[in-house]
């Protein structure tokens, strides 16, 4: 494995020297992240600007090679529990495995196997002897969750104390339009977002920064919030929100347009949020 010391704006895929497997200090799980990435050709049905995907392409996942991210997986966590990777790599204090993360450089649903890598982590899971308490995270855009084979998937990860992070940047079609590049409708995200919730503790998951200089406006914000409250005045509750900023540059043509929201901004939207639902703020 290269050597590279790792931090919360250092999220290379490549660092272990692995096809499907990498770690990553994740700053919103706080602690190490070990990484599946089942899109390694850089391939996502959508195309968010603020992705920090280079060479992002549209389309699916290739087959998944389950042999090789079996071994893979195996040995790294090994590596983690045994070896001298945390001592190495990962600054101090923050030296514990927080989850088993499946997201990488594409939507990780589109892979045909999806249910079968679930169901070879919760295998893998208890075969090292991870604590049970370690989250397995689905980083979805949530655009596949009607497909029933993604729903067997979500069956198994809710019994690997398992959690879908749902991307929701903005609730409009617009908005959508405009930040992930998909033409998708909102009652489709609202069905998937239903499905989710059913099937699995869900997050949403929100990205709010500036675009040309101009912060989200407040019709997104009523957008967002009208949104959620139409869904719990219905029955379906999210565990919460994870509201986050820019950290990391997009590697998207948009790139130069986008810039981060100051701290107070992001905790008074949170603010309007936390009346309905828990939220945290990673700035």
């Amino acid at each position: 494995m290269s050597g590279n010391r790792l931090s919360t704006l250092n999220h290379d895929r490549d660092s272990a020297a692995l096809r499907y497997v990498y770690p990553v200090v994740s700053r919103r799980a706080g602690g190490v992240s070990i990484g599946i990435n089942l899109n390694p050709n850089n391939a996502c049905n959508w195309r968010c600007i603020y992705c920090q995907v280079p060479d992002l392409t549209r389309g699916t996942a290739l087959p998944v090679d389950l042999g090789i991210l079996e071994n893979e997986l195996r040995s790294f966590i090994n590596e983690l529990l045994h070896g001298d990777f945390m001592q190495s790599r990962v600054p101090e204090g923050i030296r514990h495995i927080n989850d088993i993360a499946l997201s990488g450089n594409g939507e990780p649903t589109s892979a045909a196997e999806f249910a079968q890598v679930v169901e070879l982590i919760g295998r893998v899971r208890r075969e090292t002897a991870l604590p049970e308490t370690l989250k397995t995270v689905l980083i979805t855009n949530g655009s596949l969750l009607y497909r029933s084979e993604v729903q067997q998937g979500l069956r198994t990860m809710a019994q690997i104390n398992g959690e879908i992070w749902f991307k929701l940047d903005r609730a409009s079609e617009a908005g959508m339009r405009l930040v992930n590049d998909t033409s998708t409708s909102m009652n489709k995200v609202r069905d998937n977002l239903i499905t989710a919730i059913a099937l699995c503790p869900t997050w949403l998951q929100t990205c709010w920064f500036a675009l040309d200089g101009e912060p989200p406006g407040k019709q997104d914000e009523e957008d967002y919030l009208d949104f959620i409250s139409a869904l719990l005045r219905d029955g379906h509750k999210p565990q919460g929100v994870l509201l986050y900023g820019l950290a990391r540059p997009s590697m998207q043509a948009e790139a130069t347009r986008l810039s981060a929201l100051p701290a107070e901004s992001l905790q008074a939207f949170a603010g309007r949020i936390g009346r309905l639902l828990p939220v945290k703020v990673s700035v």
